[in-house]
């Protein structure tokens, strides 16, 4: 579920999308018609990306929510509606985050919340699988073998002696598929 670029706008109905900035602000689309406006710079805006829940430990990203939503509903459309009676809503929420902050986390919440992914479902932007997160330590690697990478191709254009630790480590460290494998192997 990716909701970058997927805004909220005080006083207006639904989500929009940002398309470009401006200089006085951006021009957003909204989700529900189509429609394109002009957002000033005062105006008071969120990015999905950055609104979180209260719960009793810690405050949960609102696309985490949404993907247990989606995991519950199948990526589907919401069971109950976001105008249901509010004692409905709560119970239905208590399903998807039973830990949420009861004091801090209004009914009205909960049905923007409701609203906000039938929205974003009827868009098909919905979805149950976790993002890829890569670690550190993972881009580190990524990064180093790059480097290593281009220093050979550039020794070999301009017919310069490769240094001996690179060539040997660039030929004995196994590819990252071959050394998964390996692991999978050594764990059976």
């Amino acid at each position: 579920m990716n909701v970058e670029k997927i805004l909220a706008i005080a006083g207006k109905p639904g989500l929009f999308e940002l398309k470009i900035q401006t200089r006085s602000g951006f021009l957003a689309e909204s989700l529900l018609d189509g429609k394109k406006i002009t957002v000033g710079l005062r105006s008071n805006v969120s990015l999905l990306s950055e609104i979180s829940m209260y719960t009793y430990t810690e405050e949960k990203p609102l696309v985490e929510i949404m993907r247990a939503i989606a995991v519950k509903e199948n990526e589907g459309p919401t069971a109950v509606s976001h105008k249901d009676d509010n004692a409905k809503l709560i119970t239905y929420f208590k399903e998807i985050l039973p830990d949420y902050d009861e004091d801090r986390v209004y009914a009205s919440d909960i049905k923007k919340l409701l609203n906000w992914y039938n929205i974003l479902q009827a868009k098909g932007l919905v979805s149950k699988e976790e993002p890829k997160v890569e670690t550190a330590e993972e881009v580190k690697e990524q990064v180093v073998e790059e480097v290593k990478e281009q220093v050979v191709e550039e020794a070999k254009s301009k017919e310069v002696k490769v240094p001996k630790e690179v060539k040997e480590k660039k030929e004995a460290k196994p590819t990252r598929a071959s050394g998964d494998q390996s692991v999978a192997k050594a764990k059976k």
